[in-house]
């Protein structure tokens, strides 16, 4: 059974360690204690905890964003770097602890007015997701 510390949960969460404190003190995520005081999260406790958080209600981009999508997999953040070219454009978003990076259009950039410091949704929509373990 995988066990993880409030720093692990904090990263694995997107949260602050302080945040998962304040959870665990709350009641609101049900944390083991050892003989020595220590906390430590169950995974599939902390994994049932990260679906119920991923239904409750997300930052939403700036007011004026009525669009309706089929797309399940949204990231809302702030772009912190567009690279242009002749005919392409880069986009980098930070949301919350994920990079996200996307090629699209010089002129869909330029039409959406896309520039470092903007908020803005990533949407993604793939026929294949990898899942990798990492190497312990």
């Amino acid at each position: 059974m995988s066990s993880y510390s409030i720093g692990q949960a904090a990263g694995l969460l997107g949260v602050s360690a302080e945040t998962v404190r304040r959870w665990a003190d709350g009641g609101r995520l049900p944390v083991r204690r050892a003989a020595d005081g220590a906390r430590s999260f169950d995974g599939a406790t902390l994994a049932a905890f990260a679906k119920a958080r991923a239904g409750e209600p997300r930052p939403q981009p700036p007011a004026g964003n009525g669009t309706a999508t089929s797309v399940r997999n949204s990231f809302v953040g702030i772009v912190t770097a567009v690279r242009l070219d002749e005919v392409a454009a880069q986009v980098e978003i930070q949301s919350g602890p994920h990079r996200v990076v996307s090629v699209v259009t010089r002129e869909s950039v330029e039409e959406l007015g896309i520039a470092v410091g903007v908020c803005v949704t990533a949407r993604v929509k793939s026929t294949e997701v990898y899942v990798d373990l990492p190497s312990a």
